[in-house]
């Protein structure tokens, strides 16, 4: 590991004024630890945030929920007002990481946290997020679990976070605070498809600093669910994933929102299937007949173009469990 300085900060003040300097903020340290440790991040400072005032699950005056970025994962699956109004934000916080990670990563840093591709974490091979311009080893390499959507000729990495599932389905907002004021970022827009600049990851600026996540007060999003397929049951990470809610009245499907994780740069909003289903009653033909649009655009890679049905299944299955008509 390369030496570094190590600052702990008590106010957003301190926290915005370190971080203009260049420091790199952490809290659970999860995911930035584990990749010092391997020499694939080499930060100068270290910013210690954990003792900011982050950690509240608030209703909003709009009837939504506010999740401070320090909230622990196992915290925030476990608050009576998540689970009772967003499940599918609650399962896919459990299906995530393992409890012992659970017990100590933070909403925000889950939401930040980098690829778990192998050639990433490969100090030894080019990969145009960790040294852009060196190449991009999966494209010509094993690309099992990589991205079938949003990929490009730079990179073809999937974005792991099981929770992002969730927070682009129900159209969640990022709040920021940095140099300039606070700020506010659509969740689907905050996370960056890799283009031609794929170390560029977030739509953070210098110094910026994630203050919590809005969701809004949606209709009927106690009807939604969570599904994640993996290749074993216990701390693994998605080869495909659906997060579904549905408003479901006067037996018709008033609105949908549906996203994918596994299969894309960034997880994925299914906006074809959604329109397949609004206006529609539902029924297991119904069901089939969106999932088929789930992977519209999809370019599958040498060895993970099984994804393509696996995906499709997995958005049905997932429908007829939130929807009925199992």
């Amino acid at each position: 590991m390369f030496p570094f300085s190590y600052t702990k900060v008590s106010t957003v003040r301190e926290a915005l004024a370190a971080g203009q300097r260049g420091g790199r903020f952490i809290a659970g340290g999860t995911t930035l630890v584990d990749l010092m440790r391997e020499t694939v991040e080499r930060p100068g400072a270290l910013v210690d945030i954990s003792a900011l005032p982050m950690r509240h699950v608030r209703v909003t005056a709009g009837g939504g929920v506010r999740i401070g970025a320090l909230v622990r994962m196992a915290d925030a699956a476990v608050n009576r007002t998540v689970r009772a109004a967003y499940p599918v934000i609650a399962e896919a916080l459990e299906l995530s990481a393992s409890a012992q990670l659970r017990n100590m990563a933070t909403i925000g840093g889950n939401i930040m946290q980098r690829t778990r591709c192998a050639y990433f974490r490969d100090v030894s091979a080019p990969c145009n997020k960790r040294r852009p311009g060196s190449g991009c080893a999966a494209l010509g390499g094993y690309n099992r679990t990589h991205a079938i959507l949003g990929g490009s000729e730079h990179c073809v990495a999937t974005h792991p976070s099981d929770l992002a599932v969730a927070l682009t389905a129900l159209e969640a907002t990022v709040h920021l605070a940095g140099p300039a004021g606070e700020r506010r970022v659509a969740f689907a827009d905050f996370l960056l498809r890799p283009g031609n600049t794929p170390d560029r990851e977030q739509d953070l600026r210098p110094g910026e600093l994630i203050t919590f996540v809005e969701v809004p007060a949606l209709p009927r999003t106690s009807r939604s669910g969570y599904l994640k397929v993996r290749d074993r049951q216990s701390y693994e990470f998605a080869l495909t994933s659906a997060a579904v809610a549905l408003d479901i009245r006067g037996g018709v499907i008033r609105t949908a929102r549906v996203a994918a994780g596994g299969v894309g740069t960034v997880p994925w909003k299914l906006s074809a299937v959604e329109q397949q289903l609004v206006g529609r009653r539902p029924s297991a033909k119904l069901w089939a007949e969106a999932a088929e649009r789930a992977a519209d655009g999809a370019q599958p890679l040498e060895h993970n173009g099984f994804k393509v049905d696996l995906l499709k299944h997995t958005v049905e299955r997932q429908l007829r469990v939130v929807g009925g008509n199992k």
